[in-house]
């Protein structure tokens, strides 16, 4: 169930076991060829599948359409909030949706900015209530190990607005992907205990504006990307989203 296309009445009807997820991810470059959009297109379409696969198990509240991406506001178009104002924004709505008795609570995540904050605000979160039960997931990692059988670009290959962003977006929004700027990613090399990307984490962190990873704004190569691919993303990693939900809801604290 969407969150809000229902009226106060058929939201009070609901039963406070229901999961509710919280999709947040961001508005920030993706390259020459993917709209600033990208992110929370890739989160509301997630959201909007799972409603259609299992609309009586989940309600689905407004993506938050702005995240963390002060790493990318070099490059004209990013809009960014602060850590502690993400954090706020977070914990408010999560606040306001636990003042009306709904106790299981999931983030999901479509961005990596949001991945440190996400954590704080899960960590904090169900710190100070522990009636409920919250829950941070983000896209990719959920799925992690059955999307490594998909990627052809190795190691930094699915960076940013790269083979699986674009296959995604080449799925989701065709109309707004400009393939005559499908070019590869200017991955910038750094230590080797630093290099990482969405399916590879670096051993350590080491903080890198995006300028200086890829002065192209794409991190990973863009060129694998297919449609066909878009849809076996998709369907990987609704299947590891439903099964979260669905273990929860058959769960209820």
């Amino acid at each position: 169930m969407i969150w809000d296309q229902l009226t106060s009445p058929g939201i009070n009807a609901l039963p406070r076991s229901m999961p509710v997820l919280l999709p947040i991810a961001a508005t920030e470059q993706h390259g020459a060829h993917l709209p600033v959009a990208t992110d929370h297109l890739i989160a509301s379409h997630f959201a909007r599948q799972l409603h259609v696969r299992i609309p009586d198990h989940v309600l689905i509240l407004p993506t938050l359409t702005v995240g963390y991406s002060q790493h990318h506001m070099a490059f004209p178009g990013t809009l960014t909030l602060s850590h502690k104002t993400l954090l706020a924004v977070i914990t408010e709505i999560l606040e306001s949706v636990a003042s009306h008795g709904f106790k299981t609570l999931v983030i999901f995540n479509a961005h990596g900015g949001n991945l440190a904050i996400g954590q704080v605000a899960l960590e904090q979160f169900g710190a100070q209530h522990p009636e409920c039960r919250v829950v941070f997931a983000t896209w990719w990692r959920i799925a992690a190990e059955t999307l490594f059988g998909i990627t052809e670009t190795g190691p930094g290959g699915v960076g940013h607005a790269c083979e699986f962003e674009t296959s995604l977006m080449l799925r989701i929004a065709p109309d707004l992907v400009d393939r005559t700027q499908i070019i590869a990613g200017g991955n910038q090399a750094t230590f080797e205990w630093a290099e990482g990307d969405m399916l590879r984490g670096a051993k350590a962190g080491l903080f890198r504006s995006m300028p200086s990873m890829s002065p192209t704004g794409v991190y990973g190569d863009p060129r694998a990307g297919s449609v066909e691919k878009g849809a076996r993303i998709e369907a990987i990693v609704l299947s590891e989203l439903q099964a979260i939900i669905l273990s929860l809801a058959s769960n209820s604290i």
